[in-house]
């Protein structure tokens, strides 16, 4: 499987100075665009935008250095003039295209990507796939940007923000028996989830029917897989690994596919302290 997606990584890197078609890449895969760009973004640790944007600038640096016009350059990878192809010159290597060419000048490279299959370890990953008749995630919303590394503080002041005994109230009306504890909600995401890009993050709970005093979504009736985490100690960061472990080592190696929709996380069990506890992370998919 991981042999397609190098293949699509070949077709990326055939057609860094033309048009790159997310179709194809997703033909190559056997997968559906968003399924790609989750999944890439898991396996090489960045959305395939940055990802492409960075190769071809990295070809294009190449290209300055060796002294073909500034025009011509920005031309051949795409961009719209000198002046827009400068700005993203100074962006990625810190200093302008003039600069770049004199003796001493330092530069940043984005190598090209290749996946393979390691073997680190870890526990084999627990999952199971339900699937659920149309609900309803009820709860309050809010949109907050995406931070993949360290506390979301925009999150935490959301946290901050809730009435007290909001909990409470939303546990009143969870009545969706496969899903009856708080959720932590992520939907509407930007396109490729570059870090600090905007989501919807619900504070919420499952119903089968719409409650019209808080926020809601309607979800379809869909199937899901479902992850499983339980952690003694750094219990939080077991929750997170959840998601770097399946978008880069389940979903490659198994014949799903993420569909658009919410991720839900919930917490079944834990410690006062959050040290320790269960945890499950829903996604919505389908068969290949």
């Amino acid at each position: 499987m991981l042999g397609r997606w190098n293949d699509a990584l070949g077709y990326i890197e055939d057609n860094l100075a033309g048009e790159i078609d997310a179709t194809e890449l997703a033909r190559i895969t056997l997968t559906s665009q968003y399924h790609f760009r989750r999944v890439f973004s898991a396996l090489a640790g960045m959305p395939l935008s940055h990802y492409i944007r960075a190769r071809r600038m990295t070809l294009a640096t190449a290209e300055i250095l060796d002294g073909v016009g500034i025009l011509d350059v920005a031309s051949k990878y795409g961009y719209s003039s000198s002046d827009a192809f400068t700005r993203a010159f100074r962006q990625m290597n810190g200093l302008t295209p003039s600069a770049a060419r004199r003796p001493g000048a330092v530069l940043r490279s984005q190598q090209a990507v290749t996946f393979h299959l390691t073997i680190e370890g870890r526990s084999t990953m627990r999952y199971r796939i339900v699937d659920l008749p149309e609900f309803h995630i009820v709860g309050r919303k809010t949109r907050i940007p995406l931070k993949y590394q360290g506390e979301n503080t925009a999150m935490t002041e959301f946290h901050q923000s809730l009435k007290p005994g909001t909990g409470q109230a939303l546990e009143a009306v969870a009545d969706v028996p496969e899903l009856p504890e708080i959720l932590f909600v992520s939907d509407g995401f930007e396109p490729d989830r570059e870090d600090g890009s905007l989501f919807d993050y619900y504070f919420a709970v499952a119903s089968s029917t719409h409650h019209p005093e808080w926020d809601s979504l309607r979800v379809a009736p869909s199937k899901w897989v479902v992850f499983e985490a339980q952690a003694s100690e750094n219990f939080q960061s077991a929750l997170q690994q959840l998601w770097a472990d399946a978008f880069s080592e389940w979903f490659p190696s198994n014949p799903y596919q993420v569909v658009p929709g919410p991720e839900l996380l919930t917490v079944t069990e834990k410690s006062a302290d959050w040290t320790s506890g269960r945890g499950e992370l829903w996604i919505p998919v389908e068969r290949r």
